[in-house]
C-alpha cells in the first residue's frame, strides 16, 4: 500500500489537512516550545493537534510524521493513559463514559464549566517537574485557547515565559483576537485554513449527509460543524428563524421567540449574525455566502436596508454573543434580538 493511500485511510487527519500536515513536519527539525494552531471553528483543529501530539510521542514514527500505532507509546496514547501527555480543555468538553442515571441528578445541579480554569493550569506543574517516562518529549495539548479565563491565561503565560525543558505546548484557537497578546507572542502561530468547498462537500457526502451543500454553507464552509448540525437534526429550528429574518415584524418576533426559546441561544445569535453578513455582502457585492436558498429575500432586504442600520445590527449581534450563555430569560433574550432586527429592517 502506498504512503498516500495509508494517509487517506487515517481517520485522524482529514483530507483537507494533508498540506498542513506536511508543513507542520518541517517544525519538528527545530521544535518550538509552543505552537498555536488557529483557524475557523469546525475544521478539525483539535483532531489535528492530538494526532500531531501522538506523532511526537511515538517511538517508531513514520517518515510522513504519522504515529506508527503499534509501539507502547501509541497504545498508551490511544487509551488516554500516556504518562508524558496531558490534555487541557473545559469541563464541558469532557466525555463522561459510564455516567448512569444515578449521576445525572448530581451533575445537573452544577453545569460543567465552559472555561479553562487556573486549577487546570496549576495541575500541570507536577507533570512538568518530573522526568519523562520514556526519555522523550513531554506534550501538553490545550484547546480552545480562548476558553482560558484570565487567571488561567496569566498562569499559562508564566509557564510559556520559562518553558520546562523537553516540553511542547500545542494550542488551538478559533479566534486569536480573544487571546492575550503576550500569549500570542510566545507561541509559533500555525494557520489551518478552511477546506475548499468542493472538497468539504465531497467529504460530507461520503459521510452520508443529506442536503450537504446547505449544511456546509450555513456553517460557513466548516465541514465538522456542518456534520454536527446535520446530526442534531435542527433544520426546522434554523428554518423557523430564517423564515422570520426573511419576513420580519413585531408579531412574528413574538411567535418565533416562543417557538425557539429552547434552542441554544448561542446558535440563534450565530445564525442571525450570518444572515446579516449575507445581507451586507449582498448590498455591497451582490453575493451571499451562507444562505443562497434565501437569495430572493436577501436581495430584497439588501435593497431596502441602509448600510448604517445594517452595521449597527451586526455590531449588536456581536455584543449579544458575549451574553448568550448567561441570559436572564431565554425568551426575552430572543424577543429583544428579533425586535431589534425588525426595527433595523423597518
Amino acid at each position: 500500500m502506498s504512503g498516500a493511500a495509508e494517509t487517506a485511510m487515517n481517520p485522524d487527519v482529514y483530507p483537507w489537512q494533508q498540506g498542513a500536515w506536511s508543513q507542520v513536519q518541517l517544525l519538528r527539525q527545530r521544535l518550538p516550545h509552543a505552537i498555536l494552531f488557529h483557524g475557523a471553528a469546525g475544521i478539525g483543529k483539535a483532531d489535528f493537534i492530538e494526532h500531531f501530539a501522538q506523532g511526537l510521542l511515538c517511538e517508531n514514527v513514520r517518515a510522513d510524521g504519522h504515529a506508527c500505532g503499534a509501539c507502547p507509546s501509541c497504545g498508551w496514547f490511544v487509551q488516554g493513559s500516556h504518562p508524558d501527555y496531558r490534555r487541557v480543555r473545559p469541563e464541558a468538553f469532557e466525555d463522561e463514559p459510564g455516567e448512569g442515571e444515578e449521576g445525572e441528578d448530581k451533575k445537573s445541579k452544577t453545569k460543567p464549566s465552559k472555561e479553562i480554569k487556573i486549577e487546570q493550569i496549576r495541575a500541570l506543574a507536577d507533570f512538568m517537574n518530573i522526568s519523562t517516562h520514556r526519555q522523550g518529549l513531554r506534550v501538553v495539548v490545550l484547546y480552545p485557547a480562548e476558553a482560558l479565563n484570565m487567571p488561567a491565561s496569566n498562569a499559562l503565560l508564566k509557564t510559556l515565559e520559562e518553558p520546562p525543558p523537553g516540553t511542547v505546548f500545542l494550542l488551538a484557537s478559533n479566534s486569536l483576537d480573544r487571546l492575550l497578546p503576550t500569549i500570542l507572542s510566545r507561541c509559533r502561530k500555525f494557520a489551518l485554513p478552511l477546506p475548499a468547498h468542493a472538497e468539504a462537500l465531497a467529504w460530507l457526502q461520503a459521510q452520508g449527509v443529506a442536503d450537504a451543500d446547505s449544511w456546509l454553507r450555513e456553517q460557513g464552509g466548516a465541514p465538522l460543524s456542518a456534520l454536527a448540525q446535520s446530526e442534531v437534526g435542527n433544520r426546522d429550528e434554523i428554518d423557523a428563524l430564517l423564515q422570520y429574518l426573511a419576513h420580519p415584524g413585531v408579531e412574528g418576533a413574538l411567535r418565533t421567540a416562543d417557538k425557539l426559546q429552547k434552542v441554544p441561544l448561542s446558535s440563534l445569535v450565530v445564525w442571525q449574525q450570518r444572515w446579516l453578513y449575507d445581507v451586507f455582502s449582498c448590498k455591497l457585492t451582490g453575493n451571499f455566502r451562507y444562505y443562497p436558498r434565501y437569495g430572493r429575500e436577501l436581495n430584497g432586504l439588501a435593497e431596502k436596508v441602509h448600510v448604517s442600520r445594517l452595521l449597527a445590527a451586526i455590531k449588536g449581534t456581536a455584543e449579544r454573543r458575549a451574553t448568550a450563555d448567561h441570559p436572564l430569560s431565554p425568551k426575552l433574550f430572543i424577543e429583544d434580538m428579533l425586535l431589534d432586527y425588525a426595527a433595523c429592517c423597518a
